[in-house]
């Protein structure tokens, strides 16, 4: 994927770092809606994803009334 098509994708929340939002594109999450209800024990095992970055995408969803799975 070049840089231009994933500057057009929907951004993860700020402070998500660019290992781990590498990380769910690879996964198949292309923005912050398509981890709502994956259990971070399964976005754990990415490569990139780490306790800050779960920690900030379930802030994000806990704000309209999601969490992670």
């Amino acid at each position: 994927m070049s840089r231009a098509e994933t500057e057009e994708l929907p951004d993860f929340p700020e402070g998500t770092g660019n290992p781990a939002s590498r990380a769910f594109r690879a996964a198949g999450y292309l923005c912050l809606d398509d981890l709502a209800d994956v259990p971070a024990a399964e976005l754990k095992k990415l490569h990139g994803v780490g306790p800050k970055s779960l920690a900030v995408v379930q802030a994000a969803l806990e704000q309209t009334g999601r969490s992670l799975g």
